[in-house]
């Protein structure tokens, strides 16, 4: 059984990413967090692993399902760039080095690639950081686990080692620094999806969550006041405003689910966004390729000027080529799901039938806590078949449905530290990718 309001917020961060991509509007980033959003996300899934298998099968099975889409990637992107003369450049912020070609294997750093092929390469700084969030998690929900009710502290750390690095201006090797940068940014958020998972988060009363809210949200905006980047108040540039921010809109957002039975009346609505689960590693990684593409393609057809709708045209457009990479490339992720190998995920099938979910399958019974409510706000499910939030069960059943793990993907832009490029961000007014201006 699907959890749809976690999928809603899922495809929602990452429609998200792709209209902030697209037309860099930096208030998209005070609008939604996209980025804290998923890593909250995935953070109880592999929570709600971490619950039932042993850590190294949660570690593999994760990994699983992420490289094999990035591979195919790479198998294509990288012969293209070393074509288009990746060994010569002298300038690029990542210059030919073959042992890095292993970061496309196995993103420990930064997968590499070409100023050419930028926007092949340049998303990918969040598979590394998920990659290190799974691998890492073991050890996180181990210690959460142990501290009980002083588990919050490990929420609180690394804003604190943030303070530290602030203070001291310690840095790592390059590679490792834009590492250890990302993880203290979004592991608050992540932590926080133990929160959401155990059931803690929503033994938070109301007051205590806004009041939270409130300073968390205040505290990065007053930050962000004083430390604005290129765009002023773009929290992608700064990683203690995003960190708190995130934390403040994963709190709200996480600690209240409503019911969704209307989701299921909303027929195209509820397709997109089963779709946007079902493929969320091959829109996230061609996204902004298909991006790239509208300027040639518009040029081409001869559509150079479309005025007032150029904003529309280039949206629907970013869509469509993004679908139909969905269709190319998607059924690799039905490979490393083990499933049979579809051009396009099943987005009729009702919620709670039989059939094989686009993700694979982790139990979550309907266990109560402390105070008699079910944890992580899973309960009876509604006329939908979904489950509902903060009431109790119908039964005492050991186990309900099993409910699907996904992989979050987010979106968000890099680290600041990770040198953000001016001409590489779409402006308000301009789309055109900057390797595309027929100006030139």
């Amino acid at each position: 059984m699907r959890n749809r309001y976690l999928d809603l917020l899922r495809a929602a961060a990452i429609v998200r990413v792709i209209v902030y991509h697209l037309f860099g509007w930096s208030w998209l980033s005070i609008v939604m967090p996209a980025m804290g959003v998923m890593f909250a996300l995935a953070g109880s899934l592999t929570a709600a692993s971490l619950e039932k298998r042993p850590a190294a099968q949660v570690v593999t099975s994760r990994l699983r399902r992420l490289l094999p889409p990035l591979w195919l990637l790479g198998l294509l992107a990288v012969p293209v760039m070393l074509a288009l003369g990746w060994t010569r450049e002298e300038d690029g912020e990542h210059p030919f080095t073959l042992w890095k070609l292993a970061f496309w294997i196995l993103p420990l750093g930064d997968p590499p690639g070409s100023e050419l092929g930028i926007d092949s390469w340049e998303p990918l700084w969040y598979i590394r950081a998920y990659v290190w969030f799974i691998v890492l998690s073991p050890v996180l929900w181990f210690f959460w686990k142990r501290l009980g009710p002083a588990c919050w502290l490990l929420v609180i750390a690394p804003f604190a080692t943030m303070f530290v690095l602030d203070r001291t201006g310690f840095e790592l090797p390059e590679t490792a620094d834009v590492v250890m940068w990302d993880f203290v940014t979004y592991a608050a958020c992540w932590i926080a999806g133990f929160a959401h998972r155990d059931g803690r988060l929503r033994k938070l009363s109301p007051v205590t969550v806004f009041f939270l809210a409130v300073v968390l949200a205040g505290a990065a905006l007053y930050f962000q006041s004083g430390h604005q980047g290129e765009d002023a108040w773009d929290l992608n540039d700064v990683s203690e405003s995003q960190g708190l921010y995130s934390l403040a809109f994963v709190l709200l957002f996480l600690r209240w689910q409503p019911d969704m039975s209307w989701l299921s009346r909303k027929r195209p609505l509820d397709r997109a966004v089963t779709l946007l689960n079902a493929r969320a590693v091959t829109v996230y990684l061609w996204h902004n390729l298909a991006i790239a593409a509208i300027w040639p393609l518009l040029t081409l057809l001869g559509f150079d000027d479309l005025g007032h709708l150029e904003k529309p045209v280039t949206l629907t457009l970013a869509l469509v080529l993004t679908g139909v990479a969905v269709l190319l490339f998607g059924w690799v992720e039905d490979v490393a799901a083990r499933r049979r190998p579809r051009l396009w995920p099943d987005i009729d099938t009702p919620p709670g039938a039989t059939a094989r979910p686009a993700v694979e399958l982790a139990p979550v019974p309907t266990v109560l806590g402390s105070d008699g409510q079910p944890h992580a706000g899973w309960s009876e499910a509604g006329r939908d078949g979904e489950p509902y939030a903060g009431r109790p069960p119908a039964s005492e059943r050991a186990a309900r449905d099993a409910v699907t793990e996904k992989l979050e993907l987010p979106v968000a832009r890099s680290h600041v530290r990770q040198r953000s490029r001016k001409e590489t961000k779409r402006e308000e007014n301009s789309l055109i990718p900057t390797w595309w201006d027929q100006k030139d």
